[in-house]
């Protein structure tokens, strides 16, 4: 019944995050409705993943022409300050904040087991690597940011054991009452947080 095309689009976009059959089916029939320049359009946006690669250093997309992404080539960032992060959408959330002028790590997702998968292994070895070669073998200070659950805990207990050589200080974000949140609500694992963290 339904169009192969329009099927294949299904099956291939329903297996994405947060995507599932019912919106790729959505989707796949907007983008049948859609001209020919508008598909043309999204066709090159898509295409263009062709052209990206991982960076050396943090594990962040750049163009496949360059040998590091934006934020390892700014010589205005602090080589001595390095947040590893979970994610790209993390670093882009901290990035936002507009308060973190350090590098990065990407680790990738954390499994549900609070363990490191090799490629997430091979990637804190490249990162002791270069605080050796690179940055005299010691750096300021390095922030786990990852997110602050059971799984989260144990990882970060993992890099705190591995790194505590190679740092001066290492940190965690901090935790407790969010802005515009109220105490009366707050279970107790984050007030216990915010109360150990306070200012």
């Amino acid at each position: 019944m339904i169009p192969e095309t329009i099927q294949k689009f299904i099956e291939v976009f329903s297996k994405l995050p947060s995507i599932g059959p019912r919106l790729a089916t959505r989707l796949g029939f907007y983008f049948a409705s859609l001209d020919k320049n508008s598909l043309s359009e999204i066709e090159k946006a898509v295409g263009g993943f062709k052209f990206l690669n991982r960076c050396e250093r943090c594990f962040f997309f750049k163009d496949k022409n360059k040998k590091y992404c934006a934020i390892c080539t700014d010589p205005r960032r602090d080589a001595q300050a390095i947040a590893i992060v979970e994610k790209e959408t993390d670093l882009l959330s901290l990035e936002r904040a507009k308060n973190f002028k350090g590098h990065y790590l990407i680790l990738g997702e954390l499994a549900e087991r609070g363990t490191l998968e090799t490629t997430q292994k091979l990637r804190l070895q490249n990162l002791k690597d270069k605080i050796k070669k690179e940055l005299n073998g010691k750096v300021k200070e390095i922030i786990i940011a990852v997110n602050p659950n059971t799984f989260g805990d144990l990882v970060a207990g993992i890099i705190k054991g591995e790194f505590k050589d190679l740092s001066e200080k290492i940190t965690r974000l901090g935790r407790g009452i969010p802005t515009g949140g109220e105490i009366e609500f707050a279970d107790e694992e984050t007030l216990r947080q915010a109360l150990e963290r306070r200012l």
